[in-house]
């Protein structure tokens, strides 16, 4: 009887601007679809007191980071805010053949690379319902000073500005309809939540200002 081959996984990438919910989004995604898994990202970033190595980020010094991206063996990198980010390109290559589901949660630069190497990638963009909306989330955190909090939402007016470039567009506006939202994707029912819906565009007008 001849072996069958594994179905290729499919790449999921998930980006947002700092505030949007995406972390939350993402865990509570992957709690309510068991077989996603979640690609970890390298960074230069310190970090935060409530993070493990090797299961929110692998943590890497600049020389480290600056010798991968040498190396080619990052499948995307990017600078935010003055930290580096990175993803391994084998993890991610030996995970989807495998037929492994993956979920990489970047930024709009590493979105853009992932395309260009990977176009069957299966992309969405998370936005908040207003800029007043994704200030207080921000402050709530009470992880930044209030020059980082305002530097933030500065970057994030162009971040949120290539939210075209994306497949999916979800508005994080309820929490329980963004995420049943997620799901709809990742099962394969979202189109009515491809980036070039009816409305979206007078939307992201306001948003953007």
């Amino acid at each position: 009887m001849p072996v069958s081959t594994p179905r290729r996984g499919r790449l999921f990438v998930i980006a947002a601007p700092s505030g949007a919910g995406k972390t939350s989004l993402v865990r509570a995604l992957m709690e309510r679809v068991p077989s996603l898994a979640f690609s970890v990202s390298f960074t230069t970033r310190p970090r935060r007191a409530n993070e493990q190595d090797g299961r929110d980020y692998h943590f890497v010094d600049e020389g480290r980071f600056r010798d991968m991206v040498r190396e080619g063996v990052l499948l995307e990198h990017a600078e935010v805010f003055g930290n580096h980010y990175g993803t391994g390109r084998d993890e991610v290559e030996q995970a989807l053949q495998a037929g492994q589901d993956l979920i990489l949660e970047i930024d709009w630069q590493g979105a853009q690379q992932v395309r260009e190497r990977m176009p069957e990638v299966l992309d969405i963009f998370i936005l908040p319902p207003s800029r007043e909306v994704l200030e207080q989330r921000l402050r709530n955190r009470r992880t930044d000073s209030p020059d980082v909090i305002a530097r933030r939402l500065r970057e994030s007016v162009e971040e949120m500005a290539h939210w075209p470039e994306f497949r999916f567009v979800v508005v994080n506006d309820d929490f329980d309809t963004a995420l049943g939202e997620m799901l709809s994707i990742v099962e394969g029912r979202g189109e009515a939540l491809r980036a070039d819906r009816p409305g979206l565009a007078g939307f992201m007008r306001d948003l953007l200002g």
